[in-house]
């Protein structure tokens, strides 16, 4: 299998950023494969224009995850069954149960398969801008922090990256979390005073 993987991105990568938007739509709603993999290589080789590569990760991440909540939305929890361990499914319900809609910039920073956050987004009827709003942050923030992270280390940003990138997520992600849980309970705190 990961043979299999490894000459389908060799194959996206002849294509550039076209293969950099198709496996950026595609992991949001269905595929295997991140777009960390070309983007990092592809950033690394062209630094001055990791940014912009970074914008087109994000923006067809995004779109992808429209089509991830389609697909959840009409085909319901049986596609997440079809596609997912029912462990996933379950992890996947306790964020939401526990984040809410927040739980989609969670998997938006993390390397967690963010299509079945998508998919379980339409499933739960979360409201299409909801959705936007979390993959942009989340995805964006993903996406441009490699991309400064490649342009100040160059060539040494790929172990980097590999080494550090996920801990570095989880990090921001549980700061982003606590942040959000602060707001909340200071928003109910004044509403329970007025």
């Amino acid at each position: 299998m990961s043979e299999w993987i490894h000459m389908f991105e060799t194959w996206l990568m002849d294509y550039g950023v076209w293969g950099l938007i198709l496996v950026s739509f595609a992991d949001s709603s269905f595929f295997p494969i991140p777009p960390d993999v070309l983007l990092i290589p592809m950033s690394i080789a062209n630094p001055d224009n990791a940014l912009l590569y970074a914008f087109y990760t994000t923006a067809a991440s995004v779109i992808g995850a429209l089509f991830g909540w389609w697909i959840g939305k009409k085909l319901g929890r049986p596609v997440l069954v079809y596609l997912f361990k029912e462990e996933r499914i379950q992890k996947v319900e306790d964020y939401f149960n526990k984040f809410g809609p927040m739980a989609i910039l969670i998997a938006g920073l993390t390397p967690v398969p963010y299509k079945i956050f998508t998919i379980f987004a339409g499933v739960s009827g979360i409201r299409i801008r909801v959705l936007v709003i979390w993959s942009i942050i989340g995805r964006g923030f993903r996406f441009f922090l490699e991309a400064i992270i490649i342009m100040t280390l160059g060539e040494k940003a790929k172990p980097f990256i590999e080494e550090n990138f996920a801990m570095l997520s989880f990090v921001v992600g549980a700061v982003l979390v606590i942040l959000y849980i602060g707001y909340v309970m200071i928003k109910k705190k004044r509403n329970s005073v007025q």
